[in-house]
């Protein structure tokens, strides 16, 4: 079974090119498209943080890699299964990252740490409750402290 979708919005601005770190204070808008209402952002101005579902539309399908392998290439992480890895060579493409919102203006959202490159398709666009964090501690490999720890 397969699913079609329409972007929402668009990202403007922010960064034109992908690299791996310091995505902290990147400022950026996601554009609500005209073919939604005016109202679609209505009351999203009242939240400090979005869940964003992007598509990784410069990653072309046939780099789609879903092999094990070492994180960002680097042999110092252990190997991975896809499943087990945030990277973009991945089934469907898709993306899911939190990010601030700075302010609502119509159908522009400004936003700050979203890791999404100037002009990405935004297919959602949730705000971030409270209540969708995890109630028991997040565990993570020590690697993955390591890997992360320019990231924001």
């Amino acid at each position: 079974m397969s699913y079609q979708v329409e972007p929402v919005a668009r990202v403007v601005g922010g960064r034109g090119e992908a690299f791996e770190d310091n995505w902290q204070d990147v400022r950026s808008v996601i554009r609500i498209g005209g073919h939604l209402p005016a109202d679609a952002a209505l009351g999203l101005a009242d939240f400090s943080h979005l869940e964003v579902v992007f598509l990784f539309d410069r990653i072309a399908p046939e780099r789609v890699n879903p092999a094990a392998r070492h994180p960002r290439a680097d042999s110092r992480f252990p190997v991975l299964g896809i499943f087990a890895s945030r990277g973009p060579n991945r089934p469907n493409r898709l993306a899911v990252s939190r990010c601030r919102l700075i302010r609502v203006d119509g159908r522009d959202l400004h936003v700050a740490d979203l890791d999404a490159l100037d002009g990405t398709p935004v297919l959602d666009i949730k705000p971030y409750l409270r209540e969708f964090a995890p109630r028991t501690p997040v565990v993570q490999p020590s690697w993955a402290d390591e890997l992360m720890r320019d990231y924001y």
